[in-house]
């Protein structure tokens, strides 16, 4: 029998150990825009925690489309950590792009809620822990993330596919289980305009429909959150992305929204959040992921 497979984590305990010797460990799914990339959360305000290298990480941060100038792990597991800066496509090419963010504002580079979020979790539970992280800058549920929509408009939503399916098979040569525990969505700011806000409900709803029959996993938690400073109260659409983040949570009894507001962003424009708010935002991922956890176990 092969000795890893990706399997939901509320299926039968059955699956813990698939072969003689095999390790198992809960897999978190991290994705989304700049501030799951952790655009202004820079590597050198990250304090030390040794904790983190019990953590396997993989991981891609980018912009539109996911390429070649993406940071990543060189696809195979590393641990917990900051990741490197890495320079967006340049010259004509990101001219006719035209949405070339770069994945961390400063040489440095950065990191997501993925470390907040693992280190709220090992120092409440044992279980080990991998985290695939695939997140895009500037990327909306309406076009990047669109599953309804072929080629480019879907290019960030096949990333994540592509890349939690490569940590599956690295796993499987390393002897261990990935079992799917849950996904970690940090975006909605592209979206919050005019276009793209009243189908934002919508367009996300379908989207964890689609995400949990390609990974086989129809019960995954999804804990949904955006920066709901973004625009620093000028932008008037906001609400409407809020309202419907927390709309799809309540109507699924796999989900819930994660309120960020009081996480600590950037000034003048609070667009992203600095490094102590991403580490916050990470620890209130882990805080809702436990308490959905448990209220689906009490039923």
């Amino acid at each position: 029998m092969n000795p890893v497979r990706i399997v939901p984590f509320l299926a039968c305990l059955f699956w813990v150990f698939t072969a003689s010797g095999a390790e198992m460990r809960d897999l978190i799914l991290v994705a989304g825009q700049s501030n799951a990339v952790g655009f202004d959360a820079y590597a050198d305000e990250l304090p030390a925690d040794d904790r983190d290298t019990k953590v396997l990480f993989w991981w891609r941060c980018g912009d539109p489309p996911p390429d070649e100038f993406d940071c990543t792990s060189g696809r195979r597991w590393s641990h917990l950590q900051a990741q490197p800066r890495t320079e967006p496509m340049q010259g004509e090419d990101a001219k006719r792009v035209g949405r070339q963010y770069g994945n961390f504002k400063k040489a440095v580079g950065g990191f997501g809620p993925e470390i907040g979020l693992a280190r709220a979790l090992a120092a409440v539970e044992q279980r080990p822990l991998a985290i695939v992280k695939a997140a895009f800058s500037g990327t909306s549920v309406a076009g990047d993330w669109n599953v309804g929509e072929a080629g480019s408009k879907s290019a960030c939503y096949r990333a994540l596919l592509e890349e939690t399916r490569a940590a599956v098979a690295a796993a499987r040569e390393q002897g261990v289980t990935l079992r799917l525990r849950a996904l970690v969505w940090v975006q909605g700011e592209s979206d919050a305009n005019a276009q793209n806000a009243p189908a934002y409900a919508v367009n996300l709803a379908r989207m964890v429909a689609r995400l949990r029959e390609d990974l086989g996993a129809p019960e995954l938690p999804v804990l949904l959150g955006v920066n709901v400073r973004f625009g620093n109260g000028n932008n008037p659409h906001m609400p409407a992305v809020i309202e419907a983040q927390q709309a799809v949570a309540s109507a699924d009894g796999h989900a819930r929204y994660v309120d960020t507001a009081g996480a600590e962003t950037l000034p003048p424009s609070h667009t992203h959040f600095t490094a102590v708010g991403t580490l916050d935002v990470g620890r209130r991922y882990a805080e809702a992921l436990r308490a959905l956890e448990a209220v689906v176990k009490s039923r």
